[in-house]
């Protein structure tokens, strides 16, 4: 949710697409001073390579990989902009002194319902103590994109894998390993269930909770859509000081007796709904 005195309703969700990327370069490592100038360095080159999945105002490069994007209405981005939101809270939360992101989006927009491409680990060559100096052989890399609705995994994988083959130059190897993927869900704020959730969360909260589409993925929510035809109501209770997937990741116990009282209401609400 936004905040604790802040509660949010997810409408939306993005699609990810992941892969490997393993350079390979002479058969062994090498001496940097006899072979270095002269032969091609894996990760010099896998740097070049992932330097140019994005342009300088943060445009995704890849050809076609916007085609099937659906632009954020100008009502939805109004919406958006009512969010509150304080930039700087945001920045000090997370220890950075500057945001980034592709240019002539917000950053609620950036981080919830427009792509990215991130680099998730990189490594190659020598990384223990002290120094060697080697020219690689491999280099590696894992990365993934986070996508909208409207943008197929499977396409977006293969369109990916294609561009860095384009791309990469002879004097390596390279070998692009898609590893997982999911597509990205949008629910309506008009179905009965959501108006259901907006109604507990109000009797657990005390104020109406707010329509917004959340930056993280959960493939599953789109394959009950595909295959069960039906939608999914997303009532998420976490907070940004959950410190999700870090090592201090916490619920605070108060959060979690409201949940189950928006929830038990949401239930209630529902069976009134749709009698």
């Amino acid at each position: 949710m936004l905040g604790a005195d802040l509660p949010s309703l997810t409408t939306g969700l993005r699609g990810l697409a992941y892969w490997e990327i393993e350079v390979t370069g002479p058969n062994r490592d090498l001496h940097s001073g006899h072979f270095g100038g002269a032969v091609a360095n894996p990760v010099n080159v896998l740097c070049e390579l992932l330097s140019r999945v994005k342009d300088a105002d943060g445009r995704i490069c890849i050809p076609g990989f916007y085609e099937n994007v659906e632009e954020v209405s100008p009502e939805e981005r109004e919406m958006i902009a009512r969010i509150p939101f304080d930039e700087a809270a945001y920045k000090a939360a997370i220890g950075v002194r500057e945001l980034a992101g592709e240019k002539g989006y917000s950053t609620l927009e950036r981080n919830s319902c427009h792509p990215s491409f991130d680099i998730c680990g990189i490594w190659g060559g020598y990384t223990g103590e002290g120094s060697k100096t080697v020219l690689p052989s491999k280099a590696y890399a894992k990365v993934s994109c986070r996508l909208v609705p409207h943008q197929d995994h499977e396409k977006i994988s293969r369109l990916f894998v294609e561009y860095i083959q384009q791309i990469a130059p002879d004097t390596v190897t390279v070998k692009v390993t898609p590893m997982h993927g999911g597509q990205g869900y949008v629910c309506p704020i008009s179905l009965p269930a959501y108006r259901a959730a907006e109604r507990g969360f109000e009797i657990a909260f005390g104020q109406k909770p707010l329509a917004v589409r959340r930056g993280g993925s959960i493939p599953i929510i789109s394959t009950f859509e595909q295959v069960l035809g039906i939608k999914t109501v997303l009532m998420g209770f976490g907070l940004e000081s959950d410190a999700i997937h870090s090592p201090n990741e916490n619920f605070p116990l108060d959060m979690f007796r409201k949940g189950i009282e928006a929830v038990t209401e949401f239930h209630l609400a529902y069976d009134e709904l749709t009698k």
